[in-house]
């Protein structure tokens, strides 16, 4: 199916392993796009067995035993999903107008402003809503069934003890079976350049364009500043391969694991995507008809367009409005206040229950990820209580059972996973025989033991949502939403979201709530000095200038916003009003940060 994510002003961005696992399945069908997480084929095996199940479709498992086990789970899944959606989606364009009906549903959740609402609201307005909607089938599409690889995530994989050729590891097998399904959508690429990954890319025709200048399959680079967006995107364009989307997510103000940087705020970075964007369209394109006609590609006659999307923080219409407007963008992810919308995500009651109640206090970025990159978490959710269990037990660490954590060569052998049982026990063996004081030795234990199983934990409420046995998974749920969530509490449906996100509606409750720049700004002061505190004394020359490079960077990202704040009175006066008020008192405990005495 050939999709057209450009319906809406907002898509859905990929949330934990099980959240999102088939969000396009409930929302694709009204033009809306989200994406799915391709980390665990086996949980998307159990959930395809579930929808055959349900559709009366035969369910022909794919076994674990088979060679290629993973990439052809992955394909059979985004297959049986593209289907879904097709009829899905040809129930509500062939839907009749009048009570609510699915086509009326359609129009109702389109953006004010959009073209095809306004020109269908004409038809009917001139009395011709017949051709009306002869029209407007016409321009309806689906949104798009976008999929999301973590490229870190691409372990080694073995077949009788004998490790198999690169192929077979994870992401690229993830790969594979995204490029070998039926889906004319995009793979999302984050948390960093994998160029072993990147390198494989070249070996599927549907990610080079054909003979009529149509790229089945798209590539979207998930950034956070534009220096890496640049590289990446040129990098790509050397091997032929267009990169169709630049998705800026916020460092910090975001879900899931972050990724922090030196302190570029993502107002700054949204301006440097603005001045530059010509130009990354430009030498990015040089590079990429050169390559194509190395490999005797036929090459477009247009340049692909570059889309420019953001994310992380985003919680009103005004906001949306703004990102929109000012930095000329083509979407903004909306992701953590979707949690409380079960029409569109899978969130079990207990994990509902808590999302609902939590303050900023409950919300923390964490440790616990044994990626070993800082995690966003919720106090109290039933994996750490799980954790907790083991640990009072003296069996700490979970059963290994998904193992697509297993990074880490730190023991002689098979990689492990931080998280597992075997690695922790191995540490605090090693602990044990270093003879610290009790304060010392228990402050190591906690670091070790901290370390949560979230490759199973962030899937599981897929399972509990739709009844699906979680026998060898347990029922512990790890659930990573981003700080924003502590001004959501209620469950809301699709329609009271969307109508949020446009400002037809306001389904937050407190008046309370930060702009997100501010609150960005915040995350990243606190982030500055738990850095400092945690960091050893007296410093290198290298700290020392790790922390005066942060520090600069948020004073100038303090400068830019305050410089913006004129130019918001006219259009955004709110906004303006809302970022001089709280801007003041962070400028002053970012100054009050003395680098002088370490």
């Amino acid at each position: 199916m050939k999709n057209n994510p450009t319906a809406h002003s907002f898509h859905i961005p990929v949330m934990g392993i099980g959240f999102t696992i088939d969000t396009p399945v409930k929302v694709a069908k009204y033009g809306i796009s989200s994406v799915i997480s391709l980390v665990d084929d086996s949980l998307m095996e159990r959930m395809r067995e579930f929808y055959c199940k349900q559709l009366n479709i035969p369910f022909v498992p794919v076994l674990q035993k088979s060679e290629d086990h993973r990439a052809d789970r992955i394909t059979a899944y985004l297959n049986l999903i593209n289907i879904i959606v097709k009829d899905k989606f040809e129930e509500v364009k062939n839907s009749e107008p009048g009570n609510n009906s699915l086509i009326d549903q359609y129009v109702e959740l389109l953006p004010d402003n959009s073209e095809i609402r306004h020109q269908y609201e004409e038809f009917l307005k001139n009395n011709t809503a017949d051709d009306g909607l002869i029209w407007l089938r016409n321009q309806m599409q689906p949104g798009s069934i976008d999929v999301n690889i973590m490229t870190k995530l691409d372990k080694d994989n073995y077949q009788n003890n004998i490790k198999l050729p690169v192929e077979f590891n994870d992401a690229h097998a993830a790969l594979r079976g995204f490029a070998h399904s039926d889906l004319h959508s995009s793979i999302i690429l984050s948390a960093g350049m994998n160029p072993r990954l990147y390198s494989y890319m070249e070996n599927f025709a549907n990610f080079y364009p054909d003979k009529n200048g149509y790229l089945e399959k798209k590539i979207t680079l998930k950034v956070s500043d534009y220096r890496s967006a640049s590289i990446q995107g040129k990098y790509l364009a050397k091997k032929g391969l267009w990169v169709s989307e630049y998705r800026i997510e916020s460092g910090l103000n975001c879900g899931g694991h972050v990724f922090a940087t030196n302190g570029h705020l993502m107002g700054p970075i949204l301006e440097e995507f603005k001045v530059n964007r010509e130009e990354l369209l430009i030498t990015t394109h040089q590079l990429y008809i050169k390559a194509l006609a190395s490999k005797n590609i036929p090459v477009p006659e247009k340049p692909f367009e570059v889309r420019i999307t953001a994310q992380g923080g985003v919680g009103t219409h005004r906001e949306h409005q703004f990102l929109m407007e000012q930095y000329n963008l083509n979407s903004v992810g909306w992701g953590t206040p979707f949690l409380l919308v079960p029409e569109v995500t899978n969130v079990d009651k207990q994990t509902m229950e808590l999302l609902c109640k939590a303050t900023s206090k409950d919300l923390l970025l964490s440790n616990i990820s044994p990626l070993g990159m800082p995690f966003n978490t919720l106090v109290q959710n039933t994996k750490d209580i799980e954790k907790k269990q083991y640990i009072d037990e003296g069996i700490p660490g979970s059963p290994c059972t998904k193992q697509y954590g297993e990074l880490f060569e730190e023991f002689s052998g098979k990689a492990l996973c931080t998280g597992s049982r075997q690695y922790q026990k191995l540490k605090l063996k090693e602990l044990d025989k270093k003879n610290l004081s009790s304060d010392e030795y228990y402050k190591e234990f906690n670091k070790i033991v901290e370390k949560s199983c979230i490759c199973v934990g962030l899937g599981t409420a897929a399972l509990l949502v739709n009844d699906i046995d979680t026998k060898s998974e347990g029922p512990g749920v790890s659930v990573c939403p981003g700080p924003n969530m502590a001004y959501f509490s209620s469950i809301v449906s699709l329609s009271e979201m969307v109508n949020h996100i446009y400002g037809r509606s306001n389904v937050i409750k407190r008046n309370d709530r930060p702009n997100m720049f501010i609150q960005e700004l915040k995350l990243y002061i606190d982030f500055l000095i738990n850095k400092i505190d945690e960091s050893t004394k007296p410093w290198t020359d290298k700290q020392k200038e790790y922390f005066d490079s942060f520090k600069n960077n948020l004073n100038d990202g303090v400068k830019y916003y305050k410089g913006m704040i004129t130019e918001l009175k006219s259009k955004f006066d709110d906004l303006s009003t809302s970022i001089m008020k709280d801007i003041g008192p962070l400028e002053l405990e970012l100054n009050r940060i003395n680098l002088n005495h370490y």
